[in-house]
C-alpha cells in the first residue's frame, strides 16, 4: 500500500479514464469503450452546404441543444467561401436549421448562416462568467488568414468582433481552434493546432501538436503552451475537440484527429495522402494529458469514404440524449459530397472501465476523503458476475461494518446504483476520514464511483 497524499473529492464522480485512482491492483486491466456509430444528425441540403459540413460545435442551452457547424459550398472548397450556420435540436438526436434572416446567401436572407466572410471555423460557447456582459454573453475564436480574433454576440446568433485587433498569431491554427470559460478555474482557457518539434510557423519538421493559452478578459491570453502528455509517442494531432466532462468535475476530456500522412489507402485519392482516426486523452489539470490508451477511440470503419486524409473528426460537444446514453458527433467522409456529421454514442461515464474476467480480480484506489452518505457504481456485470466493496482506514485496514465479508455479491447494470453493506448504517459518519476503496469484481466493469 503506497503513501501519498490524502485526496480530497467530496461527493464529486470519479472515472477511471486514467489510472490515477489504482493503487494496487490484481487481474484489472483498463478498457477504452470505443462509441457507437448512429444516425447522420447533420447533412447537406441546402446550396451553401454543397460542400459538405463539419466542425460542430454543441451545448445544451436553455431548455434546448444548441449547434453551430462549417459548411462549405462546393466539394474540396478548402477554406474559400465557408460559412457558419446554425442548427437547434430538442433531444440531441432530431435536428432542424432554422432560418434566421441574418446574411444574404445568393439573393435571400432565407437561410440558416450566422457567419461569412471575413473569416471562418467558429467554435462558439455559452459565457458563464459573472463578470461578462450581456451583450458578450456567447463568444469564439475567428480565424482570418492564418490568426485569430474574437467574436461575441449576446444571442449565439448576431456576431461581432470585440475588437479590430487579433488576439493570438502565433500560427498555424489551421483547425477548430476551441476556446470556453474554465467555470473549475474560473479562466478562459484555449486549444489551438499548433506544431511541436523541429521548426516554428507553419508545420515543417515538427509534428502537428495541441496548445494551450488562458486569459482572464478573452481579449489578452498568455503565450500558448503545448500540451505535455509525457513519454508517449509523437504523432500528428489536428482538432482537439476538448471539454470539461459535467458529470466528472476537475475532468478534462480531449479527442484529438490523428493524422497519419504517409499512409494512401485510396491510391486514386488526389486531395491528399493520409489517413486519420480519432483518439482520447484525459487531464485533471487541463495541460497534463493522459495517453494510457494509444490505439484509437473512433476507427475509421467499414465507410472507405473515411480511409482518406482527415477523412474523420470529432466534433466539440457532449449531450446527455437517453437514459444511460451520451451522444458525441463526428464528421465523416471529408472532401466528398457525402461529408456529414454523424452522432455516436457511449453508455454515461463510459470512456473507460476497470474490468475483471471471469477469474476474477479487484483494486484498491488511493487515500481521500469524502462528504457522501452513500457509495454510487456504475457498474456491468454479466450473469454469473459481481461486484463487492470494503472501506479500508488508510493504512488498508478495513473498517469495521464496511468489510468485504460484510459487502453482497451486487450484479446487474447500472448507472448510479447504491452500494450497502449489512448492517453497516449510514456511511457519512466516515465524511471528512481519510479511507480507500477496495472493488472486488468478478466478469464485471466499473466506470466510476461516488459517494453521494
Amino acid at each position: 500500500m503506497t503513501t501519498g497524499r490524502i485526496v480530497p473529492i467530496g461527493s464529486d464522480r470519479q472515472l477511471f479514464v486514467d489510472d490515477f485512482w489504482i493503487d494496487q491492483a490484481n487481474g484489472i486491466t483498463r478498457l477504452l469503450h470505443e462509441p457507437e456509430r448512429r444516425e447522420i444528425a447533420l447533412g447537406p441540403e441546402h446550396p451553401w452546404e454543397a460542400g459538405g459540413l463539419s466542425y460542430l460545435t454543441t451545448f445544451a442551452d436553455a431548455g434546448r441543444i444548441r449547434g453551430w457547424y462549417r459548411a462549405d459550398p462546393s466539394v474540396n472548397d478548402s477554406d474559400h467561401n465557408s460559412v457558419t450556420c446554425y442548427a437547434e435540436s430538442d433531444d440531441g438526436i432530431h435536428w432542424t436549421k432554422p432560418e434566421v434572416g441574418l446574411i444574404e446567401i445568393a439573393g435571400t436572407k432565407t437561410n440558416n448562416v450566422v457567419w461569412t466572410d471575413p473569416g471562418l471555423n467558429l467554435a462558439p460557447f455559452r459565457d458563464d462568467n459573472p463578470q461578462a456582459l450581456p451583450d458578450e454573453r456567447y463568444k469564439a475564436f475567428l480565424r482570418i488568414e492564418k490568426i485569430l480574433y474574437a467574436l461575441a454576440s449576446p444571442d449565439g446568433l448576431d456576431w461581432k468582433l470585440m475588437r479590430e485587433e487579433p488576439v493570438l498569431t502565433d500560427h498555424p491554427f489551421d483547425t477548430l481552434n476551441r476556446p470556453f470559460w474554465d467555470s473549475w478555474r474560473s479562466e478562459y482557457v484555449a486549444y489551438c493546432r499548433g506544431v511541436a518539434g523541429v521548426g516554428s510557423g507553419d508545420f515543417f519538421d515538427g509534428v502537428r501538436w495541441i496548445r494551450r493559452a488562458t486569459s482572464d478578459d478573452f481579449l489578452h491570453w498568455s503565450p500558448l503552451e503545448d500540451i505535455d502528455c509525457g513519454d508517449t509517442p509523437w504523432e500528428h494531432f489536428y482538432t482537439n475537440s476538448c471539454i470539461q466532462y459535467d458529470r466528472a468535475p476537475g475532468t478534462y476530456l480531449m479527442f484529438p484527429s490523428r493524422f497519419v500522412h504517409e499512409r494512401a489507402p485510396d491510391p486514386d485519392w488526389t486531395y491528399d495522402t493520409g489517413v486519420s482516426d480519432v483518439v482520447f486523452m484525459s487531464s485533471r489539470d487541463g495541460l497534463r494529458f493522459d495517453r494510457s490508451f494509444l490505439e484509437a477511440f473512433v476507427r475509421p470503419g467499414l465507410d472507405f469514404g473515411n480511409w482518406h486524409d482527415r477523412g474523420l473528426y470529432m466534433e466539440v460537444g457532449l449531450l446527455h440524449t437517453g437514459d444511460g446514453e451520451m451522444s458525441l458527433y463526428g464528421m465523416e467522409n471529408s472532401h466528398l459530397p457525402t461529408q456529414s456529421i454523424r452522432r455516436f454514442t457511449l453508455r454515461t461515464d463510459g470512456f473507460v472501465s476497470a474490468r475483471a474476467g471471469y477469474a476474477g480480480g479487484e483494486l484498491t484506489t488511493r487515500a481521500f476523503t469524502c462528504t457522501g452518505s452513500q457509495l454510487e457504481l456504475n457498474y456491468s456485470t454479466s450473469a454469473v458476475g459481481s461486484v463487492r466493496a470494503e472501506l479500508q482506514e488508510a493504512d488498508g485496514a478495513p473498517i469495521p461494518g464496511f468489510a468485504l465479508d460484510q459487502s453482497p455479491e451486487r450484479y446487474g447494470d447500472e448507472i448510479n446504483g447504491v452500494l450497502q453493506w449489512e448492517g453497516s448504517g449510514d456511511l457519512g459518519r466516515l465524511a471528512g476520514r481519510p479511507i480507500r476503496l477496495r472493488l472486488v469484481l468478478k466478469d464485471a466493469d466499473i466506470y466510476a464511483f461516488r459517494f453521494a
